[in-house]
């Protein structure tokens, strides 16, 4: 098995450069389909349903400890949640680890505010189809999926700020 994880490591890499459409996942919501409900284990705070967040746009961002883009966006994402134009959305995060103790531990070491839950049955990360991460998943006050972005961004960047502001004010003015 040893021998084969550099093979896998190179497959996964090689997976991750094609394009969404190649790579659905079982029961992936797709976009304009609404999300189905699901209870998620808290990391960082108290576990929720994702339901709760209905009301408001909703950025959730799919990551895992042992993957560098996704740990290296961590900072923007926060900065993002801080900043006054986010307070008509939400952010979270949701952590595809195995171990909760290893997510807990880049949450930590992030600073991480915003909430993190952690999906240990692969519920969310297949109806949200993160077969490729990071992924964020971009979800309007109704629980309709808006858009999908797979890979690493500086979300706080005025060119993510552009596609977030047109993605949920685009739905909004419907």
């Amino acid at each position: 098995m040893l021998r084969s994880l550099p093979l896998l490591v190179a497959v996964a890499c090689v997976a991750g450069a094609t394009t969404h459409t190649l790579a659905d996942t079982p029961g992936e919501v797709r976009v304009g389909e609404v999300l189905r409900d699901a209870s998620m284990a808290g990391l960082n705070g108290p576990s929720r349903k994702l339901s709760e967040f209905r009301g408001k746009p909703l950025l959730i961002n799919v990551w895992a400890s042992w993957c560098g883009p996704c740990r290296a966006e961590m900072a923007s994402l926060e900065r993002l949640a801080w900043l006054d134009r986010s307070s008509y959305f939400a952010v979270i995060g949701i952590s595809t680890d195995d171990y909760s103790d290893r997510a807990q531990a880049a949450l930590a070491e992030s600073n991480a505010t915003i909430s993190h839950f952690i999906d240990h049955d692969l519920v969310l990360e297949h109806m949200l189809g993160a077969a490729q991460i990071p992924l964020t998943v971009l979800v309007d006050a109704d629980g309709r999926v808006l858009q999908k972005i797979h890979g690493a961004r500086d979300w706080d960047s005025p060119a993510s700020l552009t596609i977030i502001d047109a993605a949920f004010r685009a739905r909004t003015a419907q």
